[in-house]
């Protein structure tokens, strides 16, 4: 799912056996207490992914904040709520932990997904910035 796209398929890799840096990422996120892989099943097929990572900040009197990435749909499943269940399961997860805000990022190119997390409720408020160390 995570090459399944334009943007993806040019930074993922999809092949077999799964390249190692896949494994060695799986691993941290399980170990760390503060990540969680949520995976949407239909069966024992692999319908949908994404990534909550907890992170206590100083501003907001030491709140803490989810931050949602990695959110992908299986191509053959979209448009059919899988995406909008996933991102309202994390909002609520978010609220179990206790974090007084969720945010997320999307890649300006995906124009779709932008109008989708505006329709669920998010506001672009900040102006986001990256740099890339390789």
């Amino acid at each position: 799912m995570l090459a399944d796209d334009a943007l993806g398929s040019k930074r993922e890799r999809y092949e077999q056996p799964l390249p190692e840096s896949y494994i060695k990422a799986f691993q941290a996120i399980t170990a760390d207490p503060n990540n969680e892989l949520i995976v949407a099943c239909n069966g024992n097929d692999i319908i949908g992914v994404q990534q909550i990572t907890y992170t206590p900040y100083i501003t907001y009197q030491g709140g803490w904040r989810a931050t949602i990435e990695g959110v992908r749909t299986i191509s053959s499943e979209r448009g059919k709520g899988i995406g909008t269940d996933l991102i309202q399961w994390g909002i609520q997860r978010a609220k179990d932990r206790g974090c007084h805000l969720v945010q997320l990022t999307t890649d300006k190119k995906r124009e779709d997904a932008l109008r989708f997390y505006e329709r669920l409720g998010f506001k672009a408020t900040h102006e986001g910035l990256k740099m890339k160390l390789y």
